[in-house]
């Protein structure tokens, strides 16, 4: 007997259906499987029939073919066990065809019949709901995860024999065996508020840095900052998730995507609601930091996506990994090629560096640096002029005195938030209606429209154009800096005063002059 049931498959973090279909016939005793399946696809005819038995089901001694369509799209993964349980056992006749309709089963069994959880299930479900598809039976521990998308019902299985219970049950019975799962994603972002980052009140001087941070957090704008050790670079970069402005609807659902897909999800999460912030180690290889491998996965920059992307001791990361970011810099996304096709995942995030400025740290310092000015040369060139140029604000911090520490404690991260929250509600109203969502999004073509300057203020760019040496990109980088001053000083205009701080945040002349 022939049966189809609807599943689902991931290509990079995008999702799309997949039709589960299912012969089972006389002939001589044999499990097949095709439809360009990776290794761990394929082995599922052990997992499914070593299941089903343990289960209590007993399985003829029969010719099973299974095929996944559509064929000509890699099939990688384990979530298609559930599918093809299911479909064995529609063939078998456990339950009416019509059980099945407009439904889509996700899960891996383990060998006692045991639904374990999958990746990249809330955009499977909501590829489901898109299509028009009524309810999604998933693994128990990814419900709450695929229950944040409207429109679908979802329910979360433990075990295969309560998905067959649920399709012979009537109709009135169903909800007893299988539970909807809910989740109200409004609630949900209700819930992030900020708390639970560290603050910055625990920082105590470096009144530029903070202030750097502060306008990098209102635009969404690259942040480098540079000091010897024990300045306070990390410390600052920590807490700049804490003053950002919470994850839209949207954006949760993209965020929580690209973790689903890469099984990052935690157990029984419903959804990502705080800004991620990655930090990777500076011997990180390139494939783990843009994304890839024999199984596809997303990268460190994809991970971060919608939140910050840290690189601690900027030039100890490899050139080839550095450059890396040029593309996802500008282009807010990464594409990965493979024999197979191209893959592309998201990749828009905040880059905020911090680096020593020489190999000792402690440059220009005579008295302190031992360096020599071959060395200093060598080790800032690490930092490729392309890099530079895609950050927005560079900052130098000093020691700390004595007399700053243990004294009065700086300002709060509340504090600093409801300022940048201010800036950001006027940027929601300059970029209703367009793509844009921070200053730092605003494209080449519309800076004269959203970065308009006066008589003074062009006169003041163009000197301040040729003194700095700037390219084109800085050009338009140091208007949208300035254009965020602008903001969190509640100015419609932008003014001499904010170019001019904006210009103060260029990369450090003294290292890279």
């Amino acid at each position: 007997m022939f049966s189809t049931i609807c599943s689902g498959a991931l290509w990079g973090v995008r999702a799309y259906l997949v039709a589960v279909e299912v012969d089972i016939a006389r002939g001589l005793p044999s499990f097949s499987m095709v439809g360009s399946l990776s290794c761990e696809a394929r082995e599922s005819r052990e997992r499914v029939s070593v299941a089903l038995k343990n289960a209590g089901f007993d399985l003829p001694p029969n010719r099973v073919t299974v095929n996944l369509s559509p064929g000509d799209r890699r099939k990688e993964g384990t979530a298609f066990d559930l599918a093809i349980g299911v479909g064995m056992l529609a063939s078998l006749s456990y339950f009416s065809p019509d059980a099945v309709k407009d439904t889509l089963f996700l899960g891996e069994l383990g060998l006692n019949g045991e639904v374990k959880r999958a990746r990249g299930v809330l955009p499977i479900v909501r590829e489901a709901a898109r299509k028009g598809i009524r309810q999604c039976i998933v693994p128990q521990e990814n419900a709450a995860e695929g229950a944040v998308i409207p429109g679908i019902m979802v329910r979360g299985a433990s075990h295969i024999c309560q998905v067959l219970n649920f399709l012979r049950a009537k109709e009135s019975e169903r909800e007893e065996i299988l539970p909807l799962c809910r989740q109200d994603l409004e609630s949900l972002l209700d819930r992030e508020d900020g708390r639970g980052a560290p603050d910055f009140d625990e920082v105590n001087g470096q009144e530029s840095a903070r202030r750097a941070a502060e306008i990098a957090a209102a635009g969404f704008h690259n942040l480098l900052m540079a000091g010897p050790p024990g300045a306070g670079k990390s410390m600052i970069a920590k807490r700049i998730p804490g003053i950002l402005p919470r994850l839209t609807a949207e954006e949760c659902l993209e965020t929580t995507s690209v973790a689903s897909v890469a099984g990052l999800t935690g157990e029984g999460a419903a959804l990502v609601t705080k800004r991620p912030f990655q930090s990777p180690h500076p011997a990180v290889s390139l494939a783990a930091m843009v994304g890839g491998g024999t199984v596809p996965k997303p990268g460190v920059i994809s991970l971060a996506h919608r939140g910050v992307l840290f690189l601690d001791e900027l030039p100890e990361f490899r050139r080839e990994v550095l450059d890396s970011l040029r593309q996802p810099l500008e282009e807010h996304r990464v594409t990965v090629s493979r024999t197979g096709g191209s893959i592309t995942y998201p990749s828009d995030f905040m880059l905020v560096c911090a680096m020593n400025p020489c190999p000792c740290g402690y440059f220009p310092d005579r008295n302190r640096c031992r360096c020599t000015e071959t060395q200093v040369r060598k080790y800032l060139s690490r930092v490729s002029g392309p890099i530079l140029d895609r950050i927005d604000l560079c900052v130098e911090l000093q020691p700390v005195d004595i007399t700053g520490l243990g004294g009065k404690r700086g300002e709060e991260s509340a504090a600093i938030r409801k300022r940048v929250l201010l800036a950001r509600e006027r940027q929601i109203r300059r970029f209703a209606g367009t793509a844009c969502r921070f200053n730092a999004d605003i494209a080449a073509a519309d800076i004269d429209r959203y970065c308009a300057l006066g008589g003074k203020e062009k006169a003041c760019m163009e000197r301040l154009y040729r003194s700095l040496h700037l390219s084109a990109r800085a050009y338009h980088r140091l208007l949208k800096v300035a254009r965020t001053i602008a903001d969190l000083a509640g100015e419609d205009r932008i003014g001499e005063e904010h170019l001019m701080e904006a210009a103060f945040y260029r990369p450090v002349q003294e290292y890279w002059s």
